[in-house]
């Protein structure tokens, strides 16, 4: 038995199949003719960019108009002039297009592995993926073709790529076993959205798993079981039938409020990162968003994005939740998301330093175009503003201070807004926690990102292998400080909800219906389940699992707890 990351729940049973890699070897070589060989490179740069619009174009009929993104995504990157500049110098200094390729892209990879915020270590697989891709045409080599497999084949690969994944055909494939990856890696969000089981990590799968071999694929649980003998594959064979009638029974909740087993309204709200993300988070049933990462608007742009390129983008999610809840993250970057045209200083601890509110409030007049565009959206929907990284009062004082002033200058000019718009804050920071019934007095709502909370309450990376076991919400630190954020808010009249991945949590939502949490937001293929889960718990019974859970000592044995109750 092998274990790893629980990437797409499900149960997938059938016969390996390991996709080996291409050999992108070569030996760097000097060039005399320099404009020859960045004609060379502008050609495959070319090829590869057709090749990848076309799986695009595949992947939105096979997978879905959300994650075909990935792909186009996938060309901005390919033909960043930031990037292309580089390469281009390279080449003129001297260097073959497959190493200034190669030290170009490792360079901006290496950029994004070092920053804290999940979504952006993807562009990271997403450089990776890319260099794959534009070496196989300069080296003229086939890349790994997942499109003619046999029926019920469980994929092992080093790294499940998105041009991989635009070849899949989904009904042949049983499962997919990955060497590296995490729930938030691109391998598991494609996964999930073909709704295949996924096991990512599983250390040396592509060595140990043979071709031909029989193996069982427990998404939900993150275990593969090699050769199993016939009680465990007449287990499993239950176990999976059992799960496709779970989840087949879970549309009897869509369309259906989200309640407690005792009637309390909770709201199921998605994250996303694009405009283009609302369309999945209303197939899977969100009631709001609950959190738009903004920063994606500055991340794909060579320069500021301006008011009305941001107006638009906003407005567009406002409009399209017709007038439920849109909350939107100002934006969220610092020392550790390098964004060229922002120009900012490297720092030696960028997850401590200038970053998400405190370098928007050191550039008011850039902030205030990113306000100015949340006021004008307010006219077409529900928007509300929160901010990233609160520490102190004075930074909510701060940014509500400027959003007056913005106001002002709309109501001058004669530009529709909601003069009442919410101004809230993300709770993902100890020293937030530890404030919490100041900022509730400051803030008109409160949504707590877990994913940074948990972090930095057990200074743990949640990228570091090595200390991955602490980086869990199960702890009793993290716990209580959940506790004491939700009651802060509650006790204040304020709503309350949780953007990080713990909103989906099976386990813990009991937990978290016990503290008073309003709003879950995750994923959208996490809805249904999380609305059946919410439905089957009174506010008594959470309370009493609540109370249990907080009096033990280690998050192994509030887990254990969790898992015992769980319904």
């Amino acid at each position: 038995m092998y274990k790893g990351v629980n990437a797409s729940e499900g149960i997938g049973i059938g016969t390996v199949a390991v996709a080996v890699e291409p050999d992108l070897s070569f030996e760097a070589h000097a060039v005399e003719d320099a404009a020859a060989e960045k004609e060379r490179y502008a050609k495959a740069l070319d090829v590869f960019c057709q090749k990848t619009e076309a799986q695009a174009e595949a992947m939105k009929v096979s997978v879905g108009e959300h994650e075909a993104e990935i792909m186009i995504g996938h060309i901005a990157l390919a033909q960043d002039p930031g990037m292309s500049d580089q390469i281009n110098q390279a080449i003129d200094a001297g260097t073959c297009a497959e190493q200034a390729l190669v030290d170009t892209t490792t360079m901006f990879e290496n950029m994004f592995l070092s920053m804290d915020d999940e979504m952006f270590r993807l562009r990271a697989a997403d450089i990776a993926d890319i260099r794959t891709g534009l070496l196989a045409e300069l080296l003229g080599r086939e890349v790994v073709d997942l499109s003619v497999l046999p029926a019920g084949t469980v994929i092992c690969v080093h790294d499940l790529t998105p041009s991989m994944t635009a070849t899949i055909d989904k009904k042949n494939v049983a499962a997919i076993v990955t060497e590296t990856g995490g729930r938030t890696s691109h391998s598991a969000i494609i996964a999930r959205a073909l709704e295949i089981p996924a096991v990512l990590s599983v250390e040396n799968s592509c060595t140990e798993l043979k071709n031909g071999m029989t193996v069982i694929v427990d998404g939900s649980k993150g275990v593969v079981v090699a050769d199993p003998d016939e009680a465990t594959l007449a287990d499993y064979t239950a176990r999976a039938e059992a799960f496709a009638a779970e989840k087949k029974a879970l549309e009897a909740y869509r369309g259906k409020e989200t309640v407690t087993a005792d009637g309390v309204k909770k709201i199921l709200a998605c994250n996303i990162g694009s405009p283009d993300d609302v369309t999945a988070a209303l197939e899977h049933d969100a009631e709001a968003i609950g959190l738009f990462r903004s920063e994606f608007l500055f991340m794909d742009a060579k320069e500021l994005p301006s008011e009305n390129e941001q107006f638009e983008a906003y407005r567009k999610v406002a409009t399209a939740l017709k007038g439920n809840p849109v909350i939107i993250r100002t934006l969220d970057v610092g020392g550790d998301k390098e964004i060229p045209y922002l120009h900012m200083v490297k720092e030696e601890n960028p997850f401590m330093g200038f970053r998400a509110v405190r370098y928007c409030l050191a550039n008011p007049d850039q902030y205030k175009v990113q306000l100015r565009a949340l006021l004008r959206a307010s006219a077409f929907g529900d928007v509300k503003i929160m901010i990233p990284l609160v520490t102190c009062v004075e930074e909510v004082r701060a940014v509500k201070a400027l959003v007056e002033e913005c106001k002002a200058e709309l109501k001058a000019e004669g530009v529709e807004f909601d003069e009442n718009i919410e101004v809230g804050i993300m709770v993902e920071t100890p020293a937030a926690s530890l404030i919490a019934d100041k900022l509730a007095q400051e803030a008109d709502f409160f949504s707590i990102g877990t994913n940074d909370l948990i972090g930095y309450t057990m200074c743990a990376d949640r990228g570091n292998d090595t200390i991955s076991n602490l980086y869990q919400v199960y702890y009793p630190a993290v716990l209580r400080s959940l506790k004491n954020i939700i009651e802060s808010g509650v006790k204040a009249g304020i709503m309350v909800g949780m953007c990080g991945e713990a909103a989906a949590d099976p386990l813990l939502e009991p937990v978290l219906i016990s503290f008073g949490l309003e709003e879950f937001s995750m994923s959208a293929p996490s809805i249904l389940r999380a609305r059946k889960t919410i439905s089957q718990w009174s506010k008594a019974d959470a309370d009493a699992l609540a109370e249990k859970a907080l009096a033990l000592d280690t998050a192994e044995e509030v887990k254990a707890l969790l898992e015992a109750n769980a319904r």
